[in-house]
């Protein structure tokens, strides 16, 4: 059992808390007992969380050029391992890269990934722009 001493507006309370059984507590107050009925607290909400910002509308023309797009046949893509936010393209479409060569910076987790070339070859399609939020295996750049 707690035991508080409290003033209100001048007059002195002493308040003794007994023990708690589900949602019911024995209050006494200046040596009077009551049943208290407490509110149950409310389960807290179980949100998923939202990476990147919100889609804002484009312009028809624009959408299609913002959405991944797929791997040409005979190209081999890098795609995203985890979802994350495009800050930094290091290679234009026509550009040659070596095994190894970092082709896009993906901010997932509050780090810089360097995703790099897994194929030598030459840039066939850049799918992102910086700033761009993507999801897990979206197709990034495709080397053919």
């Amino acid at each position: 059992m707690k035991e508080y001493k409290y003033t209100i507006n001048g007059t002195k309370y002493e308040v003794a808390v007994g023990d708690i059984e589900d949602n019911l507590v024995t209050v006494t107050v200046n040596g009077e007992e009551y049943k208290v009925e407490m509110e149950k607290e409310p389960e807290p909400e179980k949100k998923k969380p939202v990476l990147g910002k919100a889609p804002v509308a484009e312009p028809e023309g624009d959408a299609a050029a913002s959405k991944p797009k797929a791997a040409p046949a005979g190209g081999a893509p890098v795609k995203a391992p985890l979802p994350g936010v495009i800050t930094d393209i290091l290679v234009a479409e026509g550009d040659e890269v070596q095994v190894g060569d970092t082709v896009v910076v993906l901010e997932a987790m509050k780090m810089a990934n360097n995703l790099t070339a897994e194929k030598a070859g030459r840039v066939s399609a850049v799918c992102v722009k910086i700033g761009e939020s993507v999801m897990e295996d979206d197709t990034l750049i495709v080397i053919e």
